[in-house]
């Protein structure tokens, strides 16, 4: 546990700083795309949680005529706020409204490479669907990485099948192994989402994605609790037939079994999440990011536990 820094898991902070030998803050943008799920190339409502704003609601948008330098600033501005010290700081500029990979070639090419030539910029993590990387964008991409650091989010949520289905992702597993395989071919960080606390899911079908995810190669993971949000379908049917929710005590406790089944070295970029408080309607208790992650913390303290220690190799 002391090869953290004392944390019981692979912090993002921690690899950050490790890497870049600072802090380094995230600016949320949007890339301007839409998602083939909401187009009408696989479907018109997207997934079933998604709001209208792709899950980056809290990302400065891409208006009209605004360059990414601009976007970049403006989001600057806005983590300024928060940070005690305003000079010196680095960023990674996380395209993650929709699908960031959907989109023309010479687009994302211009896009991408603008966002990179930011002096103040230290990587890129681009948020996309794993049918959305073919071979030229994912070649692409491993270009640009050679400039600076590119991660590539994927979306994938769950491994069952029947889970995928009713949640409208849109593709099969063997897409996402597809995907994963070339960006690996590629060098590129690949950070796989899952979402624990879809409905139908048990604890222990959550922990089957995570163990299959703890022998993919890749280099990063995001859990994030299943927030039910207004204006989605899956807030239409919380309402009309309510379904359980996970209690903050169960979260953290499911939390904890899923970092224990993976290996050390994958860096875990979130543990909760933190949707916008004026959409959420459950659980209730989520709208606390800091209070969970405090509780969490404690409970890794109180339980002795750490990531990788029921982790196998086979």
């Amino acid at each position: 546990m002391n090869q953290w820094k004392g944390k019981p898991y692979h912090s993002l902070d921690y690899e950050l700083r490790k890497q870049f030998g600072q802090k380094i803050y995230k600016l949320s943008l949007d890339g301007g795309m839409t998602c083939p799920n909401r187009d009408g190339a696989i479907g018109r409502r997207g997934c079933i949680f998604c709001s209208e704003g792709g899950s980056g609601d809290f990302a400065v948008p891409a208006s009209a005529g605004a360059s990414v330098f601009s976007r970049i600033e403006e989001a600057k501005l806005q983590v300024q706020k928060k940070a005690p010290s305003a000079g010196g700081l680095r960023y990674i500029a996380y395209f993650q409204s929709y699908t960031n990979t959907y989109g023309p070639l010479e687009y994302l090419e211009a896009l991408f490479t603008e966002a990179l030539s930011h002096p103040d910029i230290a990587a890129v993590s681009i948020a996309t669907r794993p049918d959305c990387l073919d071979g030229q964008v994912v070649n692409l991409l491993a270009r640009l990485n050679r400039i600076k650091p590119v991660w590539v989010e994927l979306g994938l949520q769950t491994i069952h099948e029947e889970t995928a289905a009713f949640i409208r992702r849109g593709y099969p597993l063997p897409v996402f192994e597809k995907a994963l395989d070339r960006l690996n071919a590629g060098g590129l960080t690949a950070v796989v989402h899952v979402i624990l606390g879809l409905p139908g899911e048990t604890p222990s079908m959550m922990y089957s994605t995570v163990r299959y995810l703890a022998h993919k190669n890749i280099q990063g993971l995001k859990l994030q609790l299943l927030h039910v949000l207004k204006g989605t379908d899956l807030a239409a049917l919380y309402e009309s037939s309510p379904f359980p929710v996970f209690t903050m005590e169960e979260y953290i406790d499911t939390v904890i079994r899923c970092v224990e089944l993976l290996p050390p070295e994958v860096v875990i970029h979130r543990l909760t999440g933190d949707g916008p408080k004026s959409l959420l309607l459950a659980p209730a208790w989520s709208g606390s990011k800091r209070l969970v992650l405090n509780a969490l913390h404690k409970r890794f303290r109180e339980s002795g536990s750490w990531q990788g220690k029921e982790y196998t190799d086979t």
